[in-house]
């Protein structure tokens, strides 16, 4: 599944792409999303844009800032390190804002696995009060164990997401987070996570207001499934979401028959490799859970080596 679609809302509010010098009425600061992003063959710089929107714009009642490509096209793919900067060095101008989605880009922009991603922990550090923190892109990103005591969703979606940045999570003070999503992906492009790296999140006892866990788009989602069926976490959660990698019969079944999953809302899939028969115990074992098997890839196991997760270049 290439990323192929770009969010149209984003923080409970509508996407607002911000065109500089536009003599037509703007929406208020709190009203929208505001959406950054170079166009192809554009004139200015990342910079220029960014300052551009600080004073046409009301940076104080922004609520929701989401930043698509950034990097000079005529130069070729840039990293997002000076977008980091300038985002940070204007944080005191920017006191309402609660949410960030960093590198919202599709793949005909670029590649997921081509974006030159950089350490994200000063986004947190200069943002005390954010709320939802979404980062698209895992080469080279980096993160350090932090305290944040607003951070409600973090979702971190990649084709390869580092080991160190999985550890990074895992080691942060995150207390009020109740969303996290992990894009696994695969080793080929820097996915070098294991099962023993994910023990933090399945114990439960470092994310103590946790509702959603997303552990998705992996190699070995089948490790992952049989890890949840005894997981301390599973009973507090609300939705679980295992879809986009490698999960076969063996996942499902550790599924089944560990313990009850009757207490989820939802439980995704998507993007599997199940049996019909596997399909039909679940949905049967499941009824009052929103289900999710969209997209079944086939359960032949002389295709293994054909097997894929959704996003991985």
């Amino acid at each position: 599944m290439a990323i192929s679609r770009h969010i149209d809302r984003f923080h409970d509010l509508p996407i607002h792409e911000f065109v500089p010098d536009d003599s037509r009425p703007r929406p208020a600061a709190c009203a929208v999303a505001w959406r950054l992003a170079l166009a192809y063959r554009s004139e200015r710089d990342f910079a220029q844009l960014w300052q551009s929107f600080l004073r046409e714009v009301d940076p104080a009642g922004v609520r929701a800032l989401v930043i698509g490509p950034w990097w000079d096209w005529k130069e070729g793919y840039g990293p997002v390190g000076p977008v980091i900067e300038a985002l940070t060095a204007a944080a005191g101008r920017l006191p309402a804002l609660e949410a960030l989605f960093l590198a919202e880009v599709t793949y005909d922009e670029c590649e997921v696995s081509w974006l030159l991603m950089d350490d994200v922990t000063p986004l947190l550090t200069a943002f005390p009060t954010l709320r939802s923190l979404t980062v698209r892109g895992g080469t080279d990103l980096g993160l350090a164990p932090v305290r944040h005591d607003a951070l409600t969703t973090l979702r971190l979606e990649s084709g390869g997401l580092p080991a160190t940045v999985v550890r990074a999570v895992a080691g942060s003070e995150l207390p009020a987070l109740e969303h996290l999503d992990l894009w696994l992906g695969v080793d080929e492009y820097g996915g070098d996570t294991t099962i023993d790296d994910l023990a933090p999140f399945l114990d439960g006892s470092r994310l103590p207001r946790l509702r959603h866990l997303g552990l998705a788009n992996s190699e070995f989602q089948d490790e992952i499934a049989a890890a949840l069926g005894a997981a301390p976490v599973v009973a507090r959660l609300e939705s679980l979401d295992l879809s986009m990698g490698v999960l076969t019969d063996e996942g499902a079944t550790a599924l089944l028959e560990g313990q009850p999953l009757t207490h989820l809302r939802s439980l995704d899939l998507h993007h599997h490799y199940l049996s019909e028969e596997i399909q039909q115990r679940l949905c049967e074992a499941l009824p009052g859970v929103a289900l999710d098997l969209d997209e079944a890839e086939g359960d032949d196991p002389d295709d293994e080596d054909d097997r894929y997760v959704s996003v991985a270049e």
